[in-house]
């Protein structure tokens, strides 16, 4: 192998393990921390907007906390299949599905572990004097339900496959401009339908909701990742100019003509 192309291996490679730390931090980040239910309006300050839909449901733009970093993987998702197409979308996409599984083992093993005395003794009331159980609100904050992490897995999986699917369909028609089209496309396609899978899976399949509820709840969190993929477009050029820099000319075109290749589904 010679000089050339041992550069251009290794700033390949490099480039792949940073997207691909980058892509498998915030996923697993955003389905620890998505216990959390924040109020959108009274983030920004103000009052619930109080949606009526299907006549008596009330929604209100309530969202995961996972939501706030969840933008990181539409980015990255959209770099990795710039750079490393479908191949490289669903390697990092399967190995970060399987680390999330074994995340959730970890978690549901350690909430089974008993709790030492001095840590309940300790732990045992929060700074106004108000008791609570330590050992309960760790179980119930890491611990999530069969029904969630099923949803999550399989809506995270359809999402990335049919992202990488849209996006290089697009890639074909628009060549190597327009990336705003493409990544923003592929993404308002594929968070559609990962929006409604989530909750079907774990709130109806799983749990009690109404389909009814399913559509409200799908809706305000499609319109909050509908909005910020549209936001988040001047990152996306400043990611792409960042790695165009390091890779150089000539690399960039050989990496994105190898990524364009394939546009298959699976």
């Amino acid at each position: 192998m010679d000089t050339a192309a041992k550069v251009y291996q290794s700033k390949k490679t490099n480039l792949f393990i940073i997207l691909s730390g980058i892509f498998l931090t915030n996923a697993i980040l955003a389905e620890i921390i998505g216990v959390k239910i924040f109020s959108g309006e009274l983030t920004v300050g103000v009052s619930p907007v109080n949606w009526v839909f299907f006549g008596d449901y009330v929604l209100d733009f309530n969202l995961t906390a996972g939501a706030v970093i969840w933008p990181v993987v539409f980015i990255t998702t959209d770099i990795i299949n710039e750079y490393y197409g479908k191949k490289g979308v669903r390697k990092i996409s399967f190995i970060t599905a399987g680390f999330i599984g074994y995340v959730f083992i970890v978690i549901l093993l350690v909430t089974k572990l008993p709790p030492a005395e001095f840590w309940l003794q300790v732990n045992s009331s929060d700074n106004d004097g108000n008791p609570f159980n330590i050992d309960f609100a760790f179980n119930t904050i890491f611990r999530q339900g069969l029904g969630i992490i099923i949803g999550s897995l399989v809506a995270f999986l359809i999402g990335q496959l049919l992202d990488v699917y849209v996006f290089q369909k697009l890639r074909k028609i628009t060549g190597a401009k327009m990336i705003w089209l493409r990544a923003t496309g592929s993404t308002l396609v594929s968070q559609f339908v990962d929006s409604f899978v989530v909750l079907g899976i774990a709130f109806y399949i799983f749990g009690n909701w109404s389909i009814e509820q399913i559509i409200s709840v799908g809706i305000v969190n499609y319109i909050y990742k509908f909005s910020v993929a549209i936001l988040l477009t001047p990152l996306l050029y400043v990611g792409h100019g960042l790695i165009n820099r390091y890779l150089g000319e000539e690399l960039t075109l050989q990496l994105t003509k190898e990524a364009a290749k394939d546009t298959s589904f699976l």
